[in-house]
């Protein structure tokens, strides 16, 4: 059976949707041909002796142009709206003959549901499956030669007979279902998804869904920036009219939509509903892991210029991991011994490699293609690779920044001399106010401290910078897109006025070194259109990261980096935590609290402490990126 099952409820009131969004069309195209057809009524009314004399005339010509007004503007609207490219969801395209298991088992899933199968598939890296409707003309293949050097039809034929057979839409599978989920479990999943195609073919619910998406199409193309005043006043019209025309139908397509999810719901009832109850439990398992991958493993890579080429192979391991710790998880071990669903790629690897690369345009505005400054790193050079260089990188600015306020040791020893020192930032942070710490330091010749924690450097213009630049370049960084700038919440920034000179000179650093960056690099403000393929648009991870955590961050890779050059630590990665720090091959899991100790209250006790416990020096120089 395909099309709308008889006695489904659901599918019924969809197709009662349909028919009402295509009468708002309908009445569009009335309301655009009464002045004509009133033009044609006064010149028939005339040419019959009904409607003499000079007035109707008069009435006749001017009802005739504005007829044509009406005309001509109704055409440019549906044009614009025929020929407006709908968004597509950037995804990784899955041919048959890559994945020739995961399409037999599609079709099998659609045979036992009844409906028509789904014309192609398509993974998309995020934990959600979809159907989506890529027949329009500017979705097709280009015309030329397909794989096996036959001559493709042109578009226009192509599109033409699109039109008169209504095709399946593509099935878009999220790419950790296929990593983290077992076989039965993925086919429970798209039961319901799959269902779907169901309504998805019925040529009333095609054609509403059809004029909707070029509705929402043309609102994108009336609002495009960058048209001079004539045309902006068109496009600002067309905009106009064709946002009458959604809110006309917006209800009633929200209704069908829900009513074509209830009908494939219920047709996908017949299909392994116990099994899609447990397999439920996956997916909002599989979303925890994939959302804390992408956080706190995959974002400090891709700042770093790289981004890690297995992210759903990740997943399996971040989320084993998770297993281990939880105790209500134990049971979740036992199903890796099953047939993953990956297995149904013929070649698992590169499918992950371009959907981790997708994910890494799409949350961070990463390049489309690999290069000097945006290369994979694989999970086994991630500690080497990402870790460390992170906490160098970090660790670099910080010193600089230190340089810049004229911070310097008031022990001086000679360790200082010959590179930075761990000891610098802990005694600048744990030191008394700014009166204070003027009064014990020792003084120069001309009374003045020399060498104070937080005295004034000798050049005023060097002083200056890092606050001076601050909030132009806090909003140039945060533009760029690249760094997530710091929030301007005094609630989080430091609680210690040292504190927050840090945070000014390291956003004004972190700002300078973004727009020195490559232009290679997309941002999200980039001049490309959003949904180009070349320019994906940038879905933030997180919000900005705030003032004390910026701080800490930079006071953590110090005290790492001095672990590693002073004790031996060695950079690690925690699936569930991102960059970790090993010593003893333990990861250190209890230096956060004493670094933000530190840093909100200037208490460096607990810090100290546990420094020394490890056996970390802080006198010795480390080594900076």
């Amino acid at each position: 059976m395909t099309g709308i099952g008889g006695g489904e409820v659901g599918a019924r009131t969809a197709r009662s949707r349909a028919l009402a969004v295509l009468r708002v069309r309908s009445r569009a195209l009335a309301v655009a041909l009464l002045p004509a057809a009133l033009a044609v009524i006064l010149f028939v009314g005339g040419s019959t002796g009904h409607l003499p004399g000079r007035g109707w005339d008069l009435a006749r010509w001017a009802v005739a142009a504005v007829a044509v007004v009406v005309l001509l503007l109704a055409v440019g609207v549906g044009l614009v709206v025929a020929r407006a490219r709908p968004a597509v969801s950037p995804t990784v395209p899955i041919p048959e003959e890559s994945a020739p298991d995961l399409y037999r088992l599609v079709r099998d899933l659609a045979a036992r549901l009844e409906v028509p199968a789904p014309s192609a598939i398509a993974l998309t890296p995020d934990c959600d499956s979809w159907l989506e409707d890529r027949t329009h003309p500017s979705h097709g293949p280009v015309p030329g030669k397909d794989r096996s050097g036959e001559p493709k039809a042109p578009r226009r034929a192509v599109s033409l007979r699109a039109r008169r057979t209504v095709q399946a839409p593509v099935l878009v599978i999220g790419s950790p279902f296929l990593w983290w989920m077992r076989v039965g479990e993925l086919r429970a999943v798209l039961a319901p998804v799959v269902a779907g195609t169901g309504p998805s073919v019925q040529p009333d619910i095609a054609a509403a869904r059809r004029f909707v998406r070029g509705l929402d199409a043309a609102v994108a193309v009336a609002s495009a920036p960058g048209r001079r005043l004539p045309l902006r006043a068109v496009y600002a019209g067309l905009g106009w009219v064709v946002r009458l025309l959604l809110r006309g139908c917006r209800e009633h397509a929200a209704g069908m939509e829900r009513a074509v999810a209830a009908a494939a719901a219920e047709r996908a009832q017949v299909v392994d509903y116990g099994l899609r109850i447990v397999a439920q439990e996956q997916v909002g398992l599989a979303y925890a892991g994939w959302d804390r991958l992408l956080t706190r493993v995959a974002l400090p890579a891709w700042r770093m210029g790289r981004w890690p080429s297995r992210l759903d192979a990740g997943v399996v391991a971040a989320l084993t991991e998770l297993s281990r710790r939880d105790r209500l998880a134990e049971g979740f071990t036992s199903r890796l011994g099953e047939r993953p669903a990956c297995d149904l790629l013929e070649e698992p690897g590169s499918v992950d490699e371009a959907a981790s690369l997708l994910a890494a345009r799409l949350f961070h505005g990463g390049p489309a293609e690999r290069g000097p400054d945006w290369s994979p790193v694989d999970w086994r050079e991630y500690p080497d690779e990402v870790v460390d260089r992170k906490w160098r990188t970090d660790a670099a600015r910080l010193q600089r920044v230190l340089d810049a306020l004229g911070i310097r040791r008031a022990s001086g020893s000679a360790a200082e001399a010959h590179g930075p020192t761990l000891a610098r930032i802990l005694e600048h942070l744990s030191a008394p106010s700014s009166g204070a710490s003027g009064a014990s330091g020792a003084s120069g010749p001309g009374g003045s401290p020399a060498g104070t924690p937080g005295s004034a450097p000798s050049d005023p213009s060097r002083a200056k910078t890092p606050g001076a630049e601050t909030s132009g370049a806090e909003t140039s960084g945060a533009e760029d897109g690249l760094v997530a700038p710091v929030a301007p919440d005094e609630d989080t920034g430091p609680c210690t006025e040292r504190g927050a000179a840090l945070v000014a000179g390291l956003s004004a650093e972190l700002a300078r070194e973004e727009r020195a960056a490559p232009a290679t690099r997309t941002g999200p403000l980039s001049a490309a259109p959003a949904w180009d393929e070349g320019a994906l648009p940038l879905f933030p991870l997180e919000p900005p990261r705030t003032g004390r955590e910026l701080l800490v961050d930079h006071v953590t890779a110090m005290v790492c980096c001095a672990a590693m050059d002073t004790a031996g630590a060695t950079p690690g990665l925690d699936w569930l935590d991102g960059p970790a720090l090993l010593i003893n091959g333990e990861k250190a899991a209890d230096l956060a609290p004493r670094v933000l100790a530190l840093v909100e209250n200037g208490d460096p006790g607990p810090l100290r402490t546990w420094l020394i416990d490890s056996g970390i020096r802080l006198e010795k120089p480390i080594r900076l990126a």
